[in-house]
């Protein structure tokens, strides 16, 4: 039956509503802004790429290696952030974040020489690193079981970042120099820290845990493995593998394959992640009503057919609508976060799931040298085959996923 202009207005008006009240909207919009910046930073660097391997003169290997940097650094802080987090709160951690990424990108952009532009891509891993667990950790905890809805909310935040941030880049390169362009993003991550640390409440453990031994770690961490978790996080390390890759070199390969100019690539890359930013938003309300499986396998499943068609697709518009159906697939993060972060014991959740973080972020950060690899052997239609490939084992993942409360 299909639903009245009235009960779908109901239906919106209800799940806003759930999302509001005592001060939880005024946070939302602040976690959400923080990761607007944090993701559209992130992905700021491959909009940049061909300008920065014409400046310091590197292959494309090379240059996706700065991006495999920036990826594989944010995954090694994920853990420690995750059990910081139990310790001093999300706030500290959410706002030391956002004021650490504001000076390395400070760094990034005075680095006279290619080596130090990589340390400095480091150094910016490391800060946004501490965003993501706290992140994850505060919206569970308040939205309960509007987790998911405002998970999605978030991250969509972040793909919307994703979209803007490299298209005004893009805009700025020209007449300000990349170095400019990627400073000037240190002022609103600072205003954001300030606004985090105002909205965010300060969340202290009731029972702070003790200073944890290497046994005690290893023990805390044992409770959260099981068929649950396991199965969501490999699948997340193949999915995100393919991102990773895709993401880094896509404005890449439609500027040097399909010959589009860079101002077509910059909106094209936006528009991959305006749709993702989509995606998100719908995915996680839909897991929450559907349930995870039917979602996260449906979108992965899904996510197979545009890597497949990429190389045989010509032409602005029906690139664009390839860029499109590529988007959905980041639908899946909100659905999966919520999904690995549900399943673990209270007790240790922070730690196990900053551990679960840095293992499936640091394996998949690989991808961008892997793609560059491709690249550089003229192997560039070829890649997006066996990213598909990737995505399908992922797919086979869901297939087994077990609900939430199952043993």
């Amino acid at each position: 039956m299909q639903a009245s202009p009235g009960s779908l207005k109901r239906r919106l008006a209800t799940t806003g509503g759930g999302l509001r009240g005592d001060g939880r909207g005024w946070m939302l919009a602040v976690v959400a802004a923080g990761w607007f910046l944090i993701l559209g930073g992130r992905y700021l660097f491959p909009e940049i790429l061909p300008h920065i391997r014409a400046y310091f003169g590197v292959s494309n290997a090379t240059a996706g290696l700065a991006i495999t940097v920036v990826w594989a650094a944010y995954a090694l802080m994920q853990f420690p952030a995750g059990a910081s987090a139990d310790h001093f709160g999300e706030r500290t951690l959410l706002a030391t974040s956002l004021v650490l990424s504001a000076g390395a990108v400070v760094a990034v952009s005075l680095a006279p020489t290619f080596g130090l532009f990589v340390l400095g891509c480091a150094l910016f891993g490391l800060g946004t690193g501490l965003y993501g667990p706290a992140r994850g950790m505060v919206l569970s905890d308040v939205f309960g079981d509007r987790d998911g809805t405002a998970i999605g909310a978030t991250l969509a935040a972040g793909s919307a970042g994703s979209a803007a941030i490299p298209l005004v880049a893009n805009a700025l390169v020209g007449p300000l120099s990349w170095q400019t362009t990627v400073a000037l993003l240190a002022v609103p991550f600072l205003l954001v820290a300030a606004g985090i640390y105002r909205a965010v409440p300060r969340r202290t453990p009731t029972d702070p845990p003790p200073r944890p031994s290497v046994r005690g770690v290893a023990c805390s961490l044992a409770t959260a493995v099981s068929r649950r978790s396991a199965t969501a996080v490999v699948a997340a390390t193949l999915l995100l593998f393919v991102v990773q890759g895709l993401s880094s070199f896509l404005p890449t390969y439609l500027i040097s394959v399909k010959e589009l100019s860079g101002g077509a690539a910059a909106g094209l890359f936006a528009l991959f992640f305006l749709s993702g930013a989509l995606a998100q938003s719908i995915a996680g309300n839909a897991a929450d009503r559907l349930g995870d499986r039917t979602v996260l396998l449906a979108l992965a499943a899904f996510g197979v057919v545009p890597l497949a068609v990429l190389p045989f697709v010509e032409g602005l518009v029906p690139l664009a609508v390839v860029t499109i159906l590529l988007g959905t697939r980041l639908g899946l993060d909100p659905v999966s976060n919520a999904y690995i972060i549900a399943v673990m014991p209270p007790a240790v959740r922070g730690m196990a799931w900053g551990f679960f973080r840095t293992l499936f972020f640091f394996l998949a950060a690989t991808g961008s040298t892997v793609v560059g690899l491709f690249f550089d052997y003229g192997l560039r239609d070829e890649v997006f085959f066996v990213l598909a490939g990737i995505t399908a084992l992922g797919a086979a993942c869901y297939v087994y996923l077990p609900a939430r409360d199952a043993v």
